[in-house]
């Protein structure tokens, strides 16, 4: 163990700035495998000049409780050298390979993380700029569950900066340096698939449906036998608009009157979805009685056992939020359609 830390686990032993340091971006001499020669230039220009930076404050007699101050300033002069020397030290780009983190899996790839200016940028868009999340989401192919998770975080953190709470900045300095990151390129950013389709709970189960051979089954045909009033795929994808705005533009039609039109689509669904949730909470308010106590509220509504079904797999039945196993998979059970209606 001693002879391998000493011989090719040292590059691990000082990591490599800008890189992500797994194991299967070096061969068994502890050589980096995407430089021509192995040997990366001024590799251990900045963790020395932490060190040296932190041991002049302490040698002067300053506060340890400062010297978390000190690596953070550290790390922003380093930050400033590693910019000027960008251009004579840049390492070549990771490759799939270099993203491996575990040798054995193959299948295995490290994901990207949002850079720290990519996030600034979209705490900016949302709360400063007002704009909206799914706005957001499109223009840089984030998520739109990050970006409200980034939104979030973003709000905490400069809500300890106003109340002087300590941040840990080098330690994030150092694993973003450490992990791949997508940086900020304006529109052309591009972090992750943002039209992913979710598994929605009413399409796993398998169901025998028989159908005439002369009829066009669709996807709204399909969602409909697993659920009544489910959508089709192309209306539950987080981003529908985007499938309307391409077939537009595969129709010619003018830049402008897209915009346009998307623009008024957004309103719309907006629009849509804030009456949807208005006449949520009207509902809730109609049906659900609240006593207040001093310390908690309790809730009071009323309940048909009835509401059930036959079956007891009716939505409005108690107790079926916690789900209903299928009968799809049972055995005896009879899966293939006895009758057509």
């Amino acid at each position: 163990m001693d002879s391998w830390i000493e011989g090719p686990g040292r590059a691990f032993k000082r990591p490599l700035p800008g890189s992500t340091n797994y194991l299967s971006a070096y061969d068994r001499f502890g050589r980096l495998i995407r430089l021509p020669d192995g040997k990366p230039k001024n590799k251990n220009s900045s963790q020395s000049g932490d060190v040296d930076q932190v041991k002049a404050r302490q040698s002067e007699g300053g506060n340890p409780a400062l010297v978390p101050d000190g690596l953070d300033q550290a790390a922003q002069e380093n930050d400033r050298q590693d910019t000027t020397k960008k251009d004579s030290n840049a390492l070549p780009p990771e490759s799939l390979d270099d993203l491996r983190p575990f040798p054995l899996n193959n299948s295995f790839r490290s994901q990207p993380v949002l850079s720290e200016e990519l996030r600034e940028v979209i705490y900016d868009q949302v709360v400063n700029r007002d704009r909206s999340v799914r706005e957001v989401s499109v223009e840089y192919n984030v998520s739109m569950e990050r970006v409200g998770a980034v939104v979030r975080l973003k709000t905490i953190e400069k809500d300890w900066i106003e109340k002087g709470k300590p941040l840990a900045k080098p330690y994030a300095r150092a694993i973003l340096k450490m992990v791949p990151t997508t940086p900020y390129l304006g529109s052309r950013t591009t972090h992750e698939s943002i039209n992913d389709l979710p598994v929605h709970s009413a399409t796993r189960q398998q169901i025998f449906y028989p159908t005439s051979e002369s009829r066009a089954f669709t996807r709204v045909d399909a969602a409909h036998v697993f659920r009544s009033g489910l959508l089709p795929a192309d209306k539950r994808i987080p981003h529908p608009q985007l499938v309307e705005r391409e077939k537009l533009e595969i129709a010619q039609v003018p830049k402008s009157e897209v915009d346009e039109i998307m623009n008024e689509w957004v309103a719309a669904e907006a629009a849509r979805k804030q009456a949807i949730e208005e006449r949520e909470k009207a509902e809730e308010k109609r049906l659900v009685k609240t006593v207040r106590a001093p310390r908690w509220d309790f809730k009071f509504r009323d309940i048909n056992v009835d509401e059930s079904g036959k079956d007891g797999r009716g939505q409005k039945g108690v107790g079926w939020r916690y789900g209903f196993p299928h009968q799809d998979r049972k055995r005896g059970q009879v899966r293939i359609p006895t009758s057509v209606e």
